[in-house]
């Protein structure tokens, strides 16, 4: 088994490179600078119109910083959709010392419940770094919770200065909100410019500017 420290973690993000594992019973992690990566343009953002209901209308709610663990077990729970994870016990452990230490972060969807305290529907964290974000993963149990998630966290970071949001890869879902591919070389080079930057989350329970912010500059799709 190969033992890695939280501080090994942030040199290889700084690297551009992320740590992967095959599977939960595989306790090797693996390190991946794919030809392609995935990033989700920040300036300006782009919204579809249905996103841009979804901020303004959804009943659930968003926090930041308040149920990191919970999060990564809910993005590491086995579904119908999930039949494997590679988000191991060792990676979780990694991850929640990078946020005690302020690295890492999530974002959490809350669902009321009448009977009982509001219910942990969706999620997603990810790690800081200067001016760049990681993203890691996200879950969802309930339509949109996720894509609420996301929404949320691109609101913080346009306001906290971030320049660079790193997905690692594309898929359908990020297509949505603009994810583009683009060459290993060039995520290098605006990787290490965006480390120069100084950017901050921000941590504050208001996110309605933000997200007033973000409506107003984004550009809509279809």
């Amino acid at each position: 088994m190969y033992h890695y420290s939280p501080e090994t973690l942030i040199k290889s993000y700084a690297l551009g490179v992320f740590p992967m594992a095959e599977g939960r019973d595989d306790d090797r992690i693996f390190f991946v600078d794919p030809e392609q990566r995935g990033i989700i343009p920040l300036q300006p953002p782009y919204l579809s119109r249905s996103m841009r209901r979804l901020i303004r209308r959804s009943p659930l709610h968003v926090t930041i910083n308040q149920a990191f663990a919970d999060v990564i077990d809910g993005c590491r729970e086995i579904t119908d959709q999930r039949t494997d994870t590679w988000i191991y016990a060792p990676i979780r452990q990694l991850y929640c010392a990078l946020h005690r230490l302020g690295f890492a972060h999530s974002l959490e969807v809350w669902q009321d419940d009448e009977a009982s305290s509001p219910k942990l529907v969706g999620g997603i964290y990810g790690v800081a770094l200067a001016g760049v974000f990681f993203g890691e993963s996200m879950f969802s149990r309930v339509s949109n919770a996720s894509k609420l998630a996301l929404l949320h966290l691109i609101a913080r970071l346009r306001h906290g200065g971030f320049t660079l949001f790193d997905t690692q890869f594309i898929n359908p879902h990020l297509v949505q909100f603009g994810c583009e591919e683009i060459p290993r070389q060039d995520f290098h080079e605006r990787l290490q410019a965006a480390l120069l930057t100084t950017a901050q989350i921000p941590l504050d329970d208001e996110p309605t500017p933000m997200l007033d912010q973000l409506l107003q500059d984004s550009t809509v799709i279809s």
